[in-house]
């Protein structure tokens, strides 16, 4: 694959490129850039309350474990496959998939992509601004008149600290992608120590002999009976990680080289992951002991603490870390989505900014307040991302066969290989709405049907919407190729 230089780079079509979207002049990300980003993505307050809310399904501690475990190797597995085309041509994903879509196609799952991310970057942003309420009213008591529901399901002080952390985020995804690694590649490691300092000093007060690790919520689960629950969490843990997996090109991008993304991807995931889902059970089983029910909001666990110095560190560090995976995860893909669609209108900070006002009006916290809305959206967004997702690798893997004209990637000439049918894919486009129906309607339909149990289908809307989307893509091209090989 030959790669632009950069006296090549003026000749690109200003209608499809801006220095943000044209491919690196330089990729410098080490193994560590890439473990660090995926040490914020899983120590972040949703990624806890994700994690802790499988025990509602019923399971026992060993067995959440499994299924934790067993969710972050597929998602290792899946990041490996996203990152290569990305890395190896220098350019963010709304780009990259004009080698499938086409080069006016490719604003299609851009746009979907940004969308869900505009949701996702409200619920972060939520979920970090309840760690600023609890300072508030700890060392503010008078802010608690403040704290009733009083417009649209959210009080003043949450309005404050939703604010608070909305400029903050902003400032920090401003001053640009170098900025953004810095903040992130320390924003990690700090919720890791909290976090074992959390746990050691829950487990001290304990007692290690009086914590159980049988924690279910529900009813008590026979093996064969666990085996579909464990499946079903395995996917829900895969939806969760679905947005940065699909992201994941924007960032292995900057890698300086594939094998140093697969050794961060290895350390920041499974491993990672490991310790992160061990820390998780074991502080969720002393909540027990220590505080008479089970706990699995770490922001919760730190205010029933009830010390200052530890509101206050637990706080600060929970907001830290939830800034840090929310500018990477959900500001930074939306900007390169909005930037690919209008690239000279759309510049990377201004497509930043549509997605964080876009998540003000979302209202999230109306939406992901309990377990069963956090099941329910992470299905529905598993069923957005799959199809995007296994598109993408059909086209670039198997229709491409890994062989990339970059130059073309911006060029509007209708004799160039991306040009396809007047700048869309026709296959891809079908591909993604043959794959994309059915992987919304395995969400939405068992609501409907109340009396056949078939809730269970929405927990795997991801790898329904993923191989439908593979197999579409694959059988359309077959059928009346498109895509050539560069």
């Amino acid at each position: 694959m030959t790669r632009p230089s950069v006296a090549q780079a003026p000749s690109y079509d200003p209608r499809l490129t801006n220095e943000d979207l044209a491919p690196l002049r330089e990729q410098s990300w080490s193994s560590y850039n890439i473990f660090a980003f995926w040490m914020s993505d899983v120590h972040s307050v949703g990624g806890y309350v994700t994690a802790g809310s499988l025990f509602a399904l019923g399971l026992a501690s060993w067995q959440v474990l499994f299924a934790l475990l067993g969710g972050i190797v597929i998602v290792n597995v899946f990041c490996n496959l996203v990152a290569k085309p990305s890395q190896v041509t220098g350019v963010p994903y709304p780009v990259i998939n004009r080698v499938v879509f086409g080069v006016r196609g490719a604003n299609i799952p851009a746009i979907v992509r940004g969308v869900i991310a505009i949701a996702w970057y409200g619920v972060q942003t939520y979920l970090a601004s309840q760690s600023l309420i609890i300072i508030f009213l700890k060392f503010w008591p008078a802010t608690a008149a403040l704290n009733e529901p009083t417009f649209l399901g959210l009080s003043v002080l949450g309005y404050l600290c939703y604010a608070i952390l909305w400029v903050a985020q902003a400032a920090v995804f401003w001053r640009g992608m170098n900025a953004i690694r810095r903040f992130v590649d320390w924003a990690g490691p700090a919720v890791y120590v909290v976090m074992v300092v959390l746990a050691v000093y829950l487990v001290s007060r304990a007692g290690w002999e009086n914590i159980s690790l049988d924690l279910s919520q529900g009813p008590s689960l026979g093996f064969a009976e666990s085996i579909p629950v464990m499946l079903s969490a395995t996917a829900l843990v895969v939806s969760y990680f679905s947005g940065p997996m699909l992201n994941f090109g924007d960032f292995s991008r900057y890698g300086r080289s594939f094998e140093a993304v697969k050794r961060g991807n290895l350390l920041g995931l499974p491993v990672n992951f490991l310790f992160f889902s061990l820390l998780t059970v074991i502080t969720a089983s002393a909540t027990v002991p220590v505080f008479g029910e089970l706990i699995t909001d770490p922001i919760h666990t730190v205010q029933r603490i009830d010390t200052p110095f530890a509101i206050l560190l637990g706080g600060l560090t929970f907001v830290i870390a939830t800034v840090g995976i929310n500018i990477v995860a959900n500001f930074i893909s939306p900007a390169f989505d909005f930037s690919n669609v209008s690239p000279q209108r759309v510049s990377w900070r201004a497509g930043g900014m549509i997605a964080a006002v876009g998540s003000v009006l979302l209202t999230p916290w109306n939406w992901y307040g309990n377990p069963d809305a956090i099941h329910y959206t992470l299905g529905l967004l598993g069923a957005l991302i799959g199809p995007l997702f296994g598109i993408l690798i059909a086209g670039y893997y198997v229709c491409a066969r890994q062989r990339v004209s970059v130059d073309e990637l911006f060029t509007m000439d209708p004799g160039g290989r991306y040009w396809f049918d007047r700048g869309y894919n026709r296959n891809a486009v079908w591909a993604m709405v043959l794959s994309g129906l059915p992987a919304i309607a395995s969400v939405l339909v068992p609501k409907l049907i109340t009396a056949v149990d078939v809730l269970w289908i929405a927990d795997y809307s991801w790898f329904l919407g993923c191989g439908l989307g593979f197999v579409a893509m694959v059988a359309l091209e077959r059928r009346a190729p498109r895509i050539v090989p560069a």
